[in-house]
Order: C-alpha cells, then sequence, then structure tokens
C-alpha cells in the first residue's frame, strides 16, 4: 500500500532542466524537473516535444545535473532533493524507466538551509560531483567505474565553511587536472556579531575555487578572491584545450571573466532604452554551446532579454568579452541548448517552448565589449539597445503550463453535466483565463470530412507484426467507410470490408487476418484477399460482440451465443452454442494470457441487472463460473489484465490481475476482480462518472501499462 498524495493534474511548472543523450545514440533529450515530477522529454522529427518518460518521486527536486564519464556513450542524472540524499539515475532504455544507480544519505530530509540538495555542480569530465546547501555544507563525490565498468561513487569529502551564505556553484573546466568547484560565497560572521547592522553593509561577497586533490583524497580551498557584490550566477568556460578554463561571474548589469592568476575581463549588460536607471539588470538563466571549433554562451536577463556571449582568446589568455543582443523571449527558469540545433525554454511563468535556431546572432546588432567599457563619475558607461521580434530564434512548439495560478473558481459556465475549473495564470502580457475540465487531453493530428454521422470507429492492422493501424474502419446506420492511413488519410475500396452494411466490431484476428462484425454475418478476410463469410441462421441477427485476438463470441437476437475460436491454420471456427435467459446487453472477452492459446473468460451482460462470468474452456465451455448482481443493466463490459511485476519499486513481486469492468445505464462505473484460476468475483468497487452510461475502450501504452476509457461526455482514463 502507498499512502503518497497525487493531485488532479501533474504540475506544468519547470523548477529545473537539464539536456543530454540520457539513452544513448545520438538522441538529444531534456530531463525536467516539475516540483516532485521528473520528466524526460525528446523532440521528434518534426520538432514536437514528446514525453518519453514521466516518474512522481513524491518530494521535491531542488536541483538537477548531468554528466559523462570518459568514454561513456550517455549521460547520467544527478538529483538534489529535500530528502538528505544524492541520487543517481540512469535511464534504461529498455524497459523505459529511471534506474537508481545510487542514493547516498548525508543528512536530514526537508529543505533546510545547512543540508545540501540546492546547488549541483559536477567536473565537466565526469569524475566529481559537488552538492551544495545555502549555508555552510559543502560536499564532494569523486566518480569512478569499477572493473566491470559499472559507476561508482565515494564516501563524501566535505568542503564546509561555517557562517557562509553560498549563491551559486558550478564545475571549473580544467581538462584532467585536479577537477575544480567554484562557489560564490559571502562570510555573515562579523555581521552576526554586530547589533548595528554596519559589518551588514559591509559583507563582501568572495568567489571561491575549491581542489578535489585525486591523489590525496582531500578537498581544499585553493584560492579566493572578492567579486562585486551583485553577483549571482557562475557559468562554466570550456577549457582543456577547447577554450581559455575559468568561468563567467553573472553580476548585476556586469558579466566578469575570471580565472585564478588572470586579470577580470570585465562588460556592461546592454539595458533597454526606456529602463529606469535605478534599476539594475541581473541574468536569471543560461546555456552553453559547444563545439569542437568554437563556443559561446547564451544568458537571459530578468526582462527576458538574451544575449549572446563571446571570448576573443588565445590559448589560456582571453583577449576580450563581448555581450551582443540575441532575442527577446519570456523569463525562463532554464534554457538548453540542443545539438540538433534547438533552444528549449522552460518558461518561468506561463508556456514552456522549444525554438529553433536560424541563425546565431553573427550579423551587426548592439554589442557591449570590454575593450570599448568606458568609466565615468557616476560608473561605466552603459550600453542601450531596443527590444525587437525575433530574429534568430523560431518558435516551434509549446508545451502548456499554468504556473503560477493567481485565482481558481469551479462553476458549470456551460451548463454540462460536470463543473468546470476556471483559472487566472499566468503573469504580466502572458496572463491567461484558462477552462479546465475533467478527463484526458488529445491532440488533433488530421481531419477528414464524413458523408455522415458515424455510429462507430476503429483503427486496425494489417498484420500483427505492423508498427502502425492500416486502416481507419467508420460505421454509419447503413454503410461502412474505410481509410487508409499513410501520408494522408484516403478512403479504400479493395480492403475487403463490405461497405454496404453497418459494422459492429472489426479487429486483427490471429496473426495476419482482418475481421468484420456486421448484424447479418461475419467476415473473415485472409491477408491473401480470400474472404470467408459466416451468415446468421434464419432471420436472427447480431447484436453484441465480444473478441480478442483469437477468440469470438456473438449475441444473436434472442439471446443465442455462438463461440469461434481461430484454428491452427488460421480458419475461424464455430466451436459452442449457449442460449442465454433473455436478450444480452454487453459483452468482453479476457485477454489472451502470454503462452496461452486462448482466454478462459468471457463476461455477459444482461438486462436483469446481471453480470455471468462464463468458462471458454474446452473441458467446461460456456458453463456459468460466477453471477455478479449490479445496481442497473450494463452498458458495457471490459476486462482489464495487469501484467505480473518482479521486483518492484517496493522491492515486492506482484503477480497477475484481471479486472472486469463495467459501465452501468446509470452512469455508475463498476469494477470487480477476477479469479484467474476459478472465475470468482471479489472486492466489487463502483463509482459514478455522469448520468450517461460509461462506453468502455481499452489501449496501451508503452506495451507495459493498460488503460481503458470510461466515455460519457468526457473522457476519464484508469490505469490497471
Amino acid at each position: 500500500m502507498y499512502l503518497y498524495s497525487l493531485t488532479l493534474q501533474r504540475a506544468t511548472g519547470i523548477v529545473s532542466a537539464i539536456n543530454g543523450n540520457f539513452s544513448g545514440g545520438k538522441a538529444q533529450e531534456i530531463v525536467v524537473a516539475r516540483g516532485k515530477v521528473l520528466d524526460l522529454l525528446r523532440p521528434d522529427e518534426n520538432g514536437k516535444i514528446q514525453t518519453v518518460l514521466s516518474v512522481e518521486i513524491f518530494g521535491a527536486i531542488r536541483s538537477l545535473a548531468q554528466f559523462r564519464l570518459t568514454g561513456a556513450q550517455k549521460d547520467y542524472i544527478v538529483v538534489g532533493s529535500d530528502s538528505g540524499r544524492i541520487v543517481i539515475l540512469e535511464y534504461n532504455k529498455e524497459r523505459n524507466v529511471f534506474d537508481k544507480i545510487h542514493q547516498e544519505t548525508f543528512g536530514k530530509s526537508g529543505c533546510r538551509r545547512i543540508v545540501p540538495g540546492q546547488y549541483l555542480a559536477v567536473d565537466p569530465k565526469g569524475r566529481a560531483v559537488m552538492i551544495g546547501a545555502c549555508e555552510k555544507q559543502k560536499l564532494v563525490y569523486v566518480l569512478n567505474r569499477d572493473t566491470v565498468a559499472r559507476l561508482t561513487i565515494s564516501s563524501p569529502l566535505e568542503a564546509h565553511k561555517s557562517h557562509t551564505i553560498c549563491y551559486s556553484v558550478c564545475g571549473v573546466d580544467c581538462g584532467f587536472d585536479n577537477p575544480i568547484f567554484a562557489a560564490i560565497e559571502l562570510d555573515y560572521s562579523e555581521a552576526d556579531q554586530d547589533s548595528t547592522g554596519q559589518a551588514a553593509s559591509e559583507a563582501q561577497k568572495n568567489l571561491t575555487f575549491y581542489e578535489l586533490d585525486l591523489g590525496l583524497n582531500h578537498v581544499s580551498r585553493k584560492w579566493s578572491e572578492q567579486v562585486d557584490n551583485g553577483a549571482n550566477m557562475l557559468v562554466t568556460v570550456p577549457g582543456g584545450g577547447d577554450g581559455p578554463s575559468g568561468i563567467l561571474v553573472c553580476a548585476e548589469n556586469f558579466v566578469i571573466y575570471k580565472n585564478q592568476g588572470h586579470p577580470d575581463v570585465r562588460a556592461v549588460i546592454p539595458r533597454r532604452a526606456d529602463l529606469p536607471a535605478e534599476r539594475g539588470v541581473l541574468i536569471v538563466s543560461a546555456a552553453t554551446h559547444k563545439q569542437k571549433s568554437m563556443f559561446f554562451f547564451l544568458l537571459q536577463t530578468e526582462y527576458g532579454d538574451i544575449f549572446k556571449v563571446t571570448l576573443d582568446h588565445e590559448n589560456d589568455k582571453v583577449k576580450e568579452l563581448k555581450i551582443k543582443y540575441f532575442d527577446t523571449i519570456p523569463v525562463t527558469s532554464s534554457m538548453c541548448v540542443l545539438k540538433s540545433g534547438f533552444l528549449f525554454a522552460a518558461s518561468e511563468f506561463g508556456n514552456h517552448a522549444l525554438y529553433q535556431f536560424q541563425a546565431i546572432g553573427e550579423e551587426e546588432d548592439v554589442e557591449a565589449s570590454s575593450a570599448t567599457l568606458m568609466e565615468t563619475e557616476e560608473g561605466f558607461q552603459p550600453v542601450f539597445f531596443q527590444p525587437r521580434g525575433l530574429k534568430n530564434l523560431v518558435r516551434i512548439d509549446q508545451v502548456e503550463s499554468l504556473m503560477p495560478i493567481m485565482d481558481m473558481k469551479v462553476a458549470n459556465l456551460f451548463d454540462e453535466e460536470t463543473p468546470q475549473i476556471f483559472a487566472l495564470c499566468g503573469r504580466g502580457p502572458r496572463s491567461s483565463l484558462r477552462i479546465l475540465r475533467p478527463g484526458l487531453a488529445i491532440s488533433e493530428m488530421a481531419v477528414s470530412q464524413l458523408p455522415g454521422v458515424p455510429s462507430a470507429v476503429w483503427t486496425v492492422k494489417r498484420n500483427l507484426s505492423d508498427e502502425f493501424d492500416a486502416y481507419i474502419v467508420v460505421s454509419f446506420n447503413n454503410a461502412t467507410l474505410v481509410l487508409s492511413i499513410g501520408e494522408t488519410v484516403e478512403e479504400v475500396s479493395d480492403s475487403g470490408f463490405l461497405d454496404t452494411t453497418p459494422s459492429l466490431a472489426v479487429s486483427l484476428i490471429g496473426d495476419d487476418s482482418l475481421m468484420q462484425i456486421h448484424p447479418n454475418g461475419i467476415r473473415h478476410i485472409r491477408e491473401d484477399g480470400r474472404i470467408n463469410e459466416w451468415r446468421t441462421p434464419g432471420k436472427r441477427t447480431i447484436v453484441k460482440v465480444g473478441s480478442n485476438r483469437l477468440q469470438v463470441v456473438i449475441a444473436l437476437s434472442g439471446g443465442e451465443l455462438i463461440y469461434f475460436e481461430v484454428d491452427m491454420t488460421g480458419q475461424l471456427m464455430e466451436v459452442e452454442k449457449h442460449e442465454m435467459s433473455g436478450d444480452v446487453a454487453c459483452l468482453d472477452i479476457a485477454p489472451v494470457p502470454e503462452g496461452r492459446q486462448r482466454s478462459r473468460f468471457l463476461a455477459v451482460g444482461s438486462y436483469d441487472n446481471t453480470i455471468r462470468v462464463l468458462s471458454l474452456d474446452p473441458d467446461d465451455c460456456m458453463q456459468i463460473l460466477s453471477v455478479q448482481s449490479v445496481s442497473a443493466p450494463p452498458e458495457s463490459l471490459l476486462f482489464l489484465e495487469v501484467q505480473a511485476s518482479i521486483g518492484g519499486e517496493d522491492g515486492a513481486d506482484h503477480p497477475a490481475s484481471l479486472f472486469l469492468n463495467a459501465g452501468l445505464q446509470t452512469g455508475v462505473l463498476f469494477r470487480t476482480v477476477v479469479d484467474m484460476v476459478t472465475g470468482q468475483l471479489s472486492d466489487s468497487r463502483s463509482r459514478f462518472l455522469g448520468l450517461r452510461a460509461p462506453k468502455l475502450f481499452s489501449i496501451n501504452s508503452f506495451d507495459v501499462f493498460g488503460f481503458y476509457f470510461a466515455v460519457i461526455s468526457f473522457l476519464q482514463v484508469q490505469a490497471g
């Protein structure tokens, strides 16, 4: 039993985002932290962001970082949270899960100011990681491989300093020399003792380099120097042959290049022409783009303006620092530049966006440079610019976000069965009124005009091994329309389906045949084009159908059941008949268990407010195994199978389970557990969904989870 809370809708705001290659190969992926949810996103070939994996961690993610061991083909994820632990995750592509590689405890749980977790920094070569607290504590873990190339992590090495507040940390790229971490710190020991406040006003921030001696397994303070008191962020500068090494210090109104033994190189951040003189400009997010022959930084201010920062350097000597206006987008909490030419912007407020680079800012634009820095009596001479529309970026996709919700009301203004949630979201010119309805969101991919009002629709593959469905089959009151799925959706006439009658069911039967069930019979379409037809006896018609990949049960008018099976040659053969006491309201057959030739259970709903489970085994075929009374006639039945799991997240094994779901005519969704040996029903539960009878449809996700839709006037999804 898990006694954890789950929200009605997962968080949409993003706290932190990192990018890398987490699945191997050449895929560029993004990992985002949405409070207590960790998501893996991937842009597809059309530039649309797809969610590959979403995991609830039941905690608060405070920071994220990625690293890659030397010579490895994929990146690992480091998570700092409120758990008092550092966690290293690896994405398992085959199982589509995050595997926990290491979990090391170092402190108490909770977001405490002296417990590390707020800041994460990794050595660019993947040899060590530093996790820091807002105050006092910093820990360094050495990362390595064992004899079978598995990731190992050392015991924590302390780099604490009491009475010290930390503002930012980052790794310094020093090639394969001893790893170095940089931190912006402020010592408040004197201010703590001075009640007048003078010491607090004179407190000075420092930039400190911490060196990890891999030989001695020890962390020491290598270098410390005063830095601008407006400093708030550090950005790693490529080194080790790719650049001059060192760091960029982002301060109020300035960007400063600093390195041990190197003079400061400073440039002013260009200001908007209409910005009041007393208001400063702070950098809030940064991203680095690095190639073999060049690198540059994208820094965003609190006003949304992005600047391209470049360093003119010769070996380890930086000659000039240039800051050029790039574009303006909504303020972000994180930015990620992908090697595939995309910029992912995790917005602080409002929808997140994926941009594509049209240019990299090589054209003439407003630029500030350390070479043209002028100091006046009032300070350094500012550089002004005028914001404009997007020039170097073009938005190609966005991800919905309600953050922040400023107000919310629940009302039924549209006179629907379920009240709507009205939420005021966003900030400033990006504010919006969102209308939320219970259900599952869908994306419209294509639209085709139909000649009438359809009564049912199915999608079907040509062959079991096909990855995608081949046909969309639409049933009308007096006809059936078959559409072929390809580059376009087109009507076809040579599919083998009978188009002069409505369809009751369409599915793949066996491995390579199609089946169409209509009121007057069953049409079996073989892969080679041969068609076998089974006709109903006399003037009786088929009213209800239940089927899986190898079995079919039809209910004729009057209450007679006829059972068919697919034999070894792929033929659909009649096996058994059974007379019910009255007309059948609905049918369903359980899925065929893996490794079996047939499913054992058939569920039959009757208008006498009962649901019967019948056997389909040859030894006791059509024998009633159990009966369940319900409060109203059932409208729809659906078996849902949950696969067995071995060594789940709780470490326990879970056997396979089979659930029978029923949508009653009164709008109640009824669920009961089916014993997979005897067919007995137990642990019945019900829930009122609306005034209309739910119709149940099964879907699959990642071939692992079973779901069904309970359709009334909205959609509700339950995971099995």
